[in-house]
């Protein structure tokens, strides 16, 4: 629907949506730069519907699809002396926009203890 919404130009195309893929793995490069206008080496900065959905439901696992509960794959209980996990969409590397985005979500959805 998100796809639909945005138009389905892309996938009359058959190229992922930047709109729905940007910053994953889905996505490298295409854009529409205007109404009717696609550069194929235009790269969209902006992050997509789909990885923005996969950081929401990483940082609260009542955010789902299909009921379905999400473990974090780091727990908020881990001690600061525990082995930290690679980068991911749950850890994003310190100064990524995957960081930036993951620190908004945190001031907005941070529950009072």
């Amino acid at each position: 629907m998100l796809e639909q919404y945005n138009g389905l130009g892309y996938a009359a195309r058959g190229r992922p949506s930047p709109y729905i893929w940007s910053g994953t793995d889905q996505y490298r490069s295409g854009k529409y730069v205007r109404d009717g206008v696609y550069d194929s080496n235009v790269v969209d900065s902006q992050p997509g519907c789909a990885g923005l959905l996969m950081a929401m439901m990483a940082l609260d696992p009542t955010i789902t699809f299909t009921g379905a509960t999400i473990t974090p794959a780091i727990s908020v209980t881990t001690s600061p002396a525990e082995k930290r996990a690679a980068p991911s969409i749950a850890n994003p590397a310190k100064g990524s926009i995957g960081a930036f985005i993951a620190n908004i979500f945190n001031a907005v959805f941070r529950r009072n203890a």
